[in-house]
C-alpha cells in the first residue's frame, strides 16, 4: 500500500471540499487515513487459500453452518462502509476447516472495496474451490451506508444476497435446511 499516494489524495480531498490542511485537527488526518487503509483494505494482501488449506480429515457428510459473522467492507461505488453478518454452510467431502477459518476467509474479501453480491460469491468461491465440499450456500445480510446516510436516506435498510455451489444449487430441501439452521 503506498501510504504517500494516500496521504496526498486526502490532503487534495480536504482542500477541495474547502478544508485547511494545516488546521490543528487536521494536520495529522492524511497520516492516519493512511494508516486505516492498512486495516479496511488489506484484503488485498490476504488469499483465501492461507486460512482454507488448513483442514481435517472427517468422514461426516453433514451440513456444518457457521452463522452470524461479522464483518465490515467499504462499498466501492461511494467508498462508503456496509456491515452485517455473513452465514456459510457447506457439505464436507472428507475434509472440514476449523470454524475460525471461514471468518478468516470473510476478511479476506470483506476488506477490499467490494459489492456485496461480489463478496458473496468470492466466499463461496473460494470455499468451493480450497475445500472442495460437495456444496456450500452463503447468506450475507448487510445495511449499507450509502443508501443510510446519503441519497435515498433510508436507515436500517437490509440487503441480503446469497450464493449457491454445488449440490446446494439443486437440492432446495438443503436450501431449506441451511436458511432454518441460520433462523434458529
Amino acid at each position: 500500500m503506498d501510504h504517500d499516494k494516500i496521504e496526498q489524495a486526502v490532503k487534495l480531498f480536504l482542500e477541495g471540499i474547502g478544508e485547511d490542511t494545516e488546521r490543528e485537527g487536521l494536520r495529522e488526518t492524511p497520516r492516519r487515513i493512511a494508516q486505516m487503509c492498512e486495516e479496511l483494505f488489506g484484503g488485498y494482501q490476504m488469499d483465501a487459500a492461507e486460512p482454507l488449506s488448513r483442514v481435517f480429515h472427517s468422514e461426516t457428510g453433514d451440513m456444518v453452518v457457521e452463522k452470524d459473522i461479522t464483518f465490515y467492507s467499504v462499498c466501492e461505488h461511494h467508498l462508503l462502509p456496509f456491515f452485517g453478518k455473513v452465514h456459510i454452510g457447506y457439505i464436507p467431502d472428507g475434509k472440514v476447516v476449523g470454524l475460525s477459518k471461514l471468518a478468516r476467509t470473510v476478511e479476506v474479501y470483506a476488506r477490499r472495496a467490494q459489492i456485496q453480491e461480489q463478496l458473496t460469491s468470492q466466499i463461496a468461491d473460494a470455499i468451493m474451490k480450497h475445500l472442495a465440499p460437495k456444496g456450500v450456500m452463503v447468506l450475507i445480510g448487510a445495511e449499507h451506508m450509502c443508501m443510510s446516510m446519503r441519497g435515498i436516506k433510508k436507515p436500517g435498510s437490509k440487503t441480503s444476497s446469497y450464493a449457491v455451489r454445488g449440490v446446494f444449487e439443486q437440492d432446495m430441501a438443503l436450501q431449506q435446511m441451511f436458511m432454518q439452521i441460520i433462523s434458529d
